[in-house]
């Protein structure tokens, strides 16, 4: 995937504005592997399960997935109003509620190709960065290291979009002047409320010294189901595009005119 960023982006502006940017004009900043073990790689995830799924942060959140899931895509199943029993886990008190879940989101469009344990992977590595210091440490620094004196606009996906607003808000004192996020989950009510700084009267901080942020979404994209960011933060640009049969895919959010018009705004 990573090979394709810059390439993806650079054709991206190409296509929405005319501008055509170099190889050298595009960084892009990796933490991926701040979840693993050094050594490891995500093919030697374990062979997690719904037993493997933590109360609190992760339950919640593939919780939200699910609910999102209904909303967006027919083909999900939608949880029982009656609740869900409580049963032992290896990894402590787990629920029905947790299989049913993965058993729904596992025949949608979006999370159709993903294992059990790649959607817990996902669910940790989230619950990881909002909750870890030595892991939303590491990440930061990545953004931090790609940042020069000539660097204006910052693009962000999905989770890359929490990890680059509360970079942008550490170091105000960057010459960023753009910020466009796409597939952003900065608006659901479980990250939104951890993001550092803190909100504060339901307002989230605005980042750095940014003049323009522009956010797009994909109406089917699951992650970003909260697509409006505008209500929580205030003179966001919110807009809609078009994935096809990948919602949340990076390069087809990349690729889009409308990306590539933003990213051209802020380097003219």
């Amino acid at each position: 995937m990573g090979k394709d960023v810059g390439p993806a982006l650079r054709d991206g502006v190409r296509l929405g504005s005319g501008l055509r940017l170099d190889e050298d004009d595009v960084a892009c900043a990796f933490y991926g592997d701040v979840f693993f073990e050094e050594g490891t790689r995500s093919s030697d995830v374990p062979p997690w399960d719904e037993y493997d799924v933590d109360e609190g942060f992760e339950a919640e959140l593939l919780e939200a997935w699910w609910q999102a899931g209904v909303q967006l895509d027919p083909e999900v199943e939608p949880p029982d109003p009656v609740g869900a029993r409580a049963i032992p886990g290896r990894a402590g008190l787990l629920t029905d509620r947790v299989r049913a879940a993965l058993d729904a989101l596992s025949g949608s469009r979006f999370f159709g190709s993903y294992s059990d344990r790649m959607m817990v992977l996902a669910l940790k590595q989230v619950r990881r960065y909002m909750n870890e210091p030595a892991v939303w440490q590491a990440a930061r620094a990545r953004v931090a290291a790609e940042i020069g004196p000539d660097t204006r606009v910052v693009v962000a996906h999905s989770l890359g979009s929490v990890v680059a607003y509360e970079a942008l808000c550490e170091h105000a004192e960057w010459p960023v002047t753009d910020f466009v996020t796409v597939g952003s989950p900065l608006g659901l009510s479980l990250i939104f409320n951890r993001l550092s700084p803190l909100p504060r009267d339901g307002k989230g901080a605005w980042p750095g010294n940014i003049t323009r942020w522009t956010n797009l979404t994909d109406p089917g994209d699951l992650v970003a189901v909260v697509d409006e960011l505008a209500p929580r933060f205030g003179g966001v640009v919110d807009d809609s595009l078009d994935n096809g049969s990948a919602p949340h895919s990076l390069t087809r959010y990349l690729l889009a005119k409308k990306t590539g018009r933003a990213v051209a705004e802020g380097l003219a």
